[in-house]
């Protein structure tokens, strides 16, 4: 046997040209070996990352940081405590604050800005269970933005007082006069605070340790300082360069640079571009002062009252400038003349001496009188009729008794008096006005006037007819009435010491009658105390209700014109007892 060899250690075993301990067995050799070595790899992460979870169980996420403190692996309980420690250390020291270009401090904890410990560490959640998550956190900061504790009355007194000093309008460009000279104001931007907004950022990001950033709103000017800079250096320059003249019949009106801001002023246009603006008004009054010599107004005619009864005052023709034609080229007061010339006009008056002629202002067509007033009563009743006296009511016009006298003050000539007030006695300046008003109201009612609005007293008063009287208040209740007819009307009004009486003059052309329709519904006064020196007992009067019919006739036939009646409800006059 001398020639073999034993197969496992022979020649064969170690042959590269074997199969079985060739290349190809080699290479699946190391393939094994590698991926041995892959397993045990993963082996050994799997059993890390089995540890880290183990480990790591019921902690905060690695790598979480919040309101600047990392908490990343600690239990919830020591995270909570440590955010809890920097909400209360960070909450009184101030945090600046930027919103637009404003920068701001704030106190956090007096702004009512705290945070929910717990809950922000809630908020972080647990650890993931991805490998690479909790392979990366081991790098890596998370910050996570805290749940907030806030007192919202503290906040939006914070976030007002904030915006009190952010909040500014928008500033568009302008040029004024003043002194002589074109002053410039120039263009600037407008910021308002969002406050919904604002308030939020606060909560989340107060604190993060820097600055907190406000949301602003801002709104840019239509106009820049280019727009500005043209216009002081055309028109308004050269708007202030010297006096200004309006040249009339044998005078001139002359306005100074000092005061060239009266009439013309800078302005943005519909399109938003900056202009002059001429005020005609102004330039009116400032220039017609100075020539108002050079001009007659016309003079209506009118009737007055003379000594044998109503008499025309012829009216007059006048000579007055036509501002709208003057000023119509106005920008000439700013060329290089610096002048205009006034335009002259004839001026007619609105009524003529033959339309007042023919007014037919010829006869009493009638009259009333009441009576009986304490003195100074009187004194207020003789000073309205004095104002009343001579008004002339033209075909179709309203007479207001309010409107013709205007204010009746102490100014005025109107002294405190007695007035009715929740039925009872009391003081004010103007009382007795309502007796001219009532003795007006039938004057008018039986000269065929169209009642245009009146009131009646809420309480009956003895000596006025029932149903047929009225009341006035200075910008309450007035008393009007219309003048229907072709022709004019004159009041005619005067008083003495117990009386006043009124005359309405004019065309007669009808004859009027009133019929009262008695009282019914019968109402009991109910009864008051009062207390006080002022206070004026009264035994009271029932209230009660009754009607007024107008009937109008032609004077001229007869026949009937018009018939209407006006119902009258009168409250009790309470009984009243002073203490």
């Amino acid at each position: 046997m001398t020639g073999e060899q034993d197969p496992a250690t022979g020649p064969l075993a170690g042959d590269s040209d074997t199969v079985g301990g060739g290349p190809a067995g080699g290479g699946r050799r190391r393939l094994r070996i590698t991926l041995a070595a892959v397993g045990g790899v993963v082996a050994l992460a799997a059993v890390a990352f089995g540890i880290d979870v183990a480990t790591t169980s019921g902690e905060v996420p690695r790598g979480v940081r919040i309101a600047g403190v990392e908490v990343g692996g600690l239990a919830p309980d020591e995270a909570a405590e440590r955010v809890r420690a920097r909400a209360e250390a960070g909450g009184s020291h101030p945090v600046t604050v930027q919103a637009g270009d404003a920068t701001i401090e704030i106190v956090p904890a007096d702004a009512g800005l705290g945070i929910d410990a717990e809950a922000s560490v809630a908020a972080a959640g647990t650890g993931s269970m991805n490998p690479w998550t909790r392979l990366t956190s081991l790098f890596t900061t998370r910050d996570i933005p805290v749940v907030g504790e806030v007192d919202q009355d503290a906040l939006a007194a914070a976030v007002d007082g904030i915006a009190g000093q952010v909040d500014r309008p928008v500033v568009e460009g302008a040029v004024a006069f003043a002194g002589g000279e074109a002053v410039p104001t120039w263009p600037q931007t407008g910021q308002r605070l969002d406050a919904p907004a604002a308030a939020d950022a606060l909560i989340e990001q107060w604190a993060d340790g820097g600055a907190v950033v406000l949301p602003v709103q801002v709104e840019q000017p239509r106009t820049d300082r280019s727009d500005v800079q043209a216009v002081l250096d055309g028109f308004a320059r050269s708007a202030v360069a010297g006096p200004v003249t309006v040249t009339g019949e044998g005078a001139e009106a002359v306005l100074p640079p000092e005061r060239i801001g009266e009439i013309v002023r800078i302005e943005l246009d519909d399109e938003g571009a900056l202009a002059p603006r001429f005020d005609a008004e102004a330039a009116q009054r400032v220039f017609g002062e100075q020539l108002a010599g050079t001009v007659t107004p016309a003079r209506d005619a009118t009737v007055r009252l003379g000594s044998s009864g109503p008499e025309v005052v012829p009216s007059q023709d006048g000579r007055d400038i036509d501002w709208g034609a003057t000023l119509h080229d106005w920008r000439g007061l700013f060329d290089e003349d610096r002048a205009l010339s006034a335009v002259y006009v004839d001026d007619h008056p609105d009524l003529t001496t033959e339309e007042a002629e023919g007014l037919g202002i010829d006869e009493v067509i009638a009259e009333f009188t009441t009576s009986g007033f304490s003195y100074a009563s009187g004194v207020n009743i003789r000073r309205v009729a004095q104002e009343v006296n001579g008004a002339v009511v033209l075909p179709g016009e309203t007479f207001s008794l309010n409107g013709y006298t205007g204010t009746r003050g102490t100014a005025q000539g109107y002294v405190e008096s007695g007035i009715i007030l929740n039925g009872h006695a009391d003081q004010a300046v103007g009382g007795g006005i309502s007796q001219f008003a009532t003795t007006l109201f039938n004057a008018a009612y039986f000269a065929g006037m169209e009642d245009a609005g009146h009131q009646e007293h809420s309480y009956y008063i003895s000596r006025y007819p029932a149903g047929r009287e009225a009341t006035v208040y200075e910008g309450a209740i007035d008393l009007k009435f219309t003048n229907p007819s072709s022709t004019g009307v004159l009041i005619q009004a005067s008083g003495d010491s117990d009386s006043v009486t009124v005359r309405i003059w004019g065309t007669k052309t009808v004859d009027v009658e009133s019929v009262n329709g008695g009282r019914w519904n019968y109402t009991d006064p109910e009864r008051i105390t009062l207390r006080g020196e002022d206070c004026s007992p009264s035994s009271g009067a029932p209230g009660f209700t009754t009607s007024d019919t107008r009937i109008i006739r032609s004077a001229a036939t007869g026949a009937e014109i018009s018939r209407s009646t006006e119902t009258t409800v009168y409250d009790p006059s309470p009984i009243v007892t002073c203490t």
